[in-house]
């Protein structure tokens, strides 16, 4: 269906992929079809990371279900575990479209959708009628584009709170490009401003949940030095490396092409290096303590094995799943089995 989904501007094919793949599983023949040859059962390889038990590996990127949507339809193609969002306290529109672009001979994608959702309370709600069904959800959580950065802390509080007893893990997404100034609130004072109080929310709790960070693959590697320090000394549950890259290096897409798109974070093959190499700095400079999930690039067998040695505890998908579709998730997990 590939070829026909591309005609599409992306979000279009975004919406119109679900909705196909809805229709098949109502369809008893069709869904029987769909559910065995999406079936990962026979090759899931659990891990157990975070006190909660993954049944694979191999998880969605934030991004994809904006708004818990469709955590039920997607559960169904084999992810170990779903992280949704980015969500932030208030509903906001994010950025005008278009603003999602396919780099077809690079398999890549640049957006810069501008965390465009709901609101958490509409999240609140879908996740309150959702009957869990032994997938792990995460939820990524941000600040709406009006908060000043001085005040982000409490944007994702809020949505801390809120979510806590609907999610099995948090990720604090402060490395987006796409929302003006948020990138700054990767700096180490404006980190910590926005870390400890999640922290000391979740330790009132009677049942802690874990909190991650997800970074930027841009920054320098003496700044994530000082994070990884923040974060040991903090005792953050574990990091997700790496969000999008501002960097248009290397690609195959012409330079007029990339210029036409503009701004937006760049997803993808072309990320595939970058990431490992942060990956790769984090294992050494933690020495293996800190629990990495990594994410970018992986498109193949090859790519996701390259994310395990390098030091990544699970991997996650996005765009790799966008051009390749549901097999590459049975793919991986049957060359890790």
């Amino acid at each position: 269906m590939k070829p026909f989904l591309f005609l599409f501007y992306p979000e279009i094919s975004h919406n119109l992929a679900l909705r196909f793949f809805k229709i098949g599983l109502s369809i008893p023949v069709l869904k029987q079809v769909l559910l065995n040859a999406y079936d990962t059962a026979p090759f899931d390889k659990p891990q157990q990371l975070f006190g909660l038990q993954f049944k694979n590996p191999i998880g969605l990127a934030a991004g994809f279900d904006k708004d818990g949507k469709y955590i039920d339809l997607v559960s169904k193609l084999g992810f170990g575990f779903i992280e949704i969002g980015t969500v932030t306290p208030k509903p906001q529109a994010g950025n005008p479209k278009p603003r999602l672009f396919r780099l077809k001979k690079d398999k890549a994608l640049i957006n810069r959708m501008g965390f465009n959702n709901d609101g958490v309370d509409a999240m609140v709600e879908r996740l309150k009628n959702h009957k869990k069904k032994g997938i792990i959800i995460g939820g990524n959580i941000g600040k709406n584009k009006t908060t000043p950065n001085e005040d982000a802390y409490l944007d994702y509080l809020i949505c801390f709170e809120k979510l806590h007893s609907l999610v099995d893990y948090f990720v604090v997404n402060v490395s987006s490009p796409n929302t003006p100034g948020l990138r700054d609130l990767q700096q180490v004072d404006s980190l910590k401003k926005i870390l400890e109080p999640l922290v000391s929310h979740k330790l009132q709790k009677e049942r802690t949940k874990p909190i991650l960070l997800k970074i930027a693959p841009d920054m320098a590697l003496e700044d994530l030095t000082d994070i990884l320090n923040l974060l040991q000394t903090l005792k953050i549950d574990g990091i997700i490396a790496t969000n999008t890259t501002i960097d248009r290096s290397n690609l195959s897409t012409s330079a007029l092409q990339i210029k036409n798109i503009g701004n937006g974070g760049l997803s993808g093959q072309p990320l595939y290096k970058k990431s490992d190499a942060i990956i790769q700095h984090i294992k050494k400079q933690t020495n293996g303590k800190l629990p990495i999930i990594g994410v970018g690039g992986i498109h193949d067998e090859l790519t996701a094995q390259s994310k395990f040695e390098n030091g990544a505890s699970l991997i996650q998908l996005y765009t790799g799943f966008i051009y390749e579709g549901p097999k590459v998730i049975k793919n991986i997990l049957k060359s890790l089995a």
